[in-house]
């Protein structure tokens, strides 16, 4: 049986013991704020936090390809202590055979304490989640949403700036079906005071449900441009994503787009000393080697950042509390 360190019944995560997490909005936002307390905890605290989920199992269901997240969510539980079980691709689980979703989950949730899936097609996490009898927390499905990819990204804005809000965030790409960044605005406009700048071709642009999303907040803004030199001085923050060949029909729609920006050293030059680049990875050519040397390149250190906040939640929804950490609210009552 595994070892349980209870959460404290006070503690913002409690709600969140035996919960799914298909998006953010899933997630309150102190919830998030504590969630990004306890990674920097995690971080500052290896040996204390190693064994907190003994006996726990993770499966990762990776119903298409990805390297990072699913190594990402795997290496998160087995530094806390616990165990991995899991397929990387449709071909190597019984959907080949015709099984549904909702019976893979039925036979997984007999075997782990917690699911991470990730899937092509939207909507897929909320099916799961709804069959599982474990908390399932979505790993990417389709264009949709990318809940973790966003926590890492918000640990990495906290990190190089101090605060999530009150910032200039240029998203350049493939801003049609970049579930990443999706669930960046979605999530970034809960807390508001965030001005947008969406940089790419006509053919990729912001979904109006996300554009939707900054509108109902008094407190953010957008523009949308085509022109990243012209814009990248104004930017706090250039997440860059890659045009991503999966999600297209017509190859040569593929093919004319995918070159469209290209981030080198002449256009960095351009903008801010202390403007961060950031990628959710992986990358194709959108970002030029050259500029992993600069300090400015913030893309490796989300990946770290993402390892940190499944630690934090993947320990959070199975309940297993962090020995010896304050949350959030408790140290800022007692300032």
């Amino acid at each position: 049986m595994p070892v349980v360190h209870p959460s404290p019944s006070g503690s913002p995560l409690s709600d969140l013991i035996g919960s799914s997490v298909v998006t953010l909005d899933d997630v309150s936002t102190g919830q998030i704020l504590e969630l990004l307390h306890q990674a920097q905890y995690i971080d500052a605290h290896r040996s204390t936090v190693a064994h907190i989920c003994d006996g726990r199992v993770l499966a990762t269901l990776f119903y298409e390809p990805s390297t990072r997240t699913r190594l990402s969510f795997e290496t998160a539980m087995l530094r806390l202590g616990g165990q991995v079980i899991g397929f990387a691709g449709a071909q190597l689980s019984s959907v080949s055979k015709g099984e549904s979703i909702s019976d893979t989950l039925k036979t997984v949730s007999n075997y782990v304490d917690v699911v991470a899936i990730r899937h092509p097609k939207e909507g897929a996490a909320l099916v799961a989640s709804r069959a599982a009898t474990v908390p399932v927390i979505n790993a990417g499905d389709g264009g949709h949403m990318h809940p973790t990819q966003t926590l890492a990204d918000l640990a990495t804005l906290e990190s190089r700036f101090g605060r999530i809000t009150d910032l200039t965030i240029g998203l350049c790409g493939d801003l049609t079906f970049g579930r990443t960044v999706h669930s960046l605005i979605e999530t970034l406009c809960r807390f508001g005071h965030v001005r947008f700048v969406l940089i790419s071709p006509p053919e990729l642009r912001t979904p109006r449900y996300v554009l939707d999303r900054i509108d109902a907040n008094p407190t953010c803004s957008y523009t949308e441009v085509d022109d990243l030199t012209a814009a990248i001085g104004d930017l706090d923050v250039l997440y860059m994503t890659r045009v991503q060949k999966e999600r297209f029909f017509n190859e040569d729609d593929y093919l004319r787009l995918r070159d469209t920006y290209i981030l080198d050293e002449d256009k960095l030059r351009l903008s801010k000393p202390h403007m961060a680049v950031m990628h959710p990875l992986p990358r194709v050519n959108e970002i030029a080697a050259e500029v992993d040397r600069d300090p400015r390149a913030a893309y490796f250190e989300q990946v770290k950042n993402g390892m940190l906040m499944r630690m934090a939640l993947e320990s959070a929804v199975v309940g297993d509390a962090l020995p010896g950490y304050e949350p959030l609210e408790a140290k800022e009552v007692r300032v």
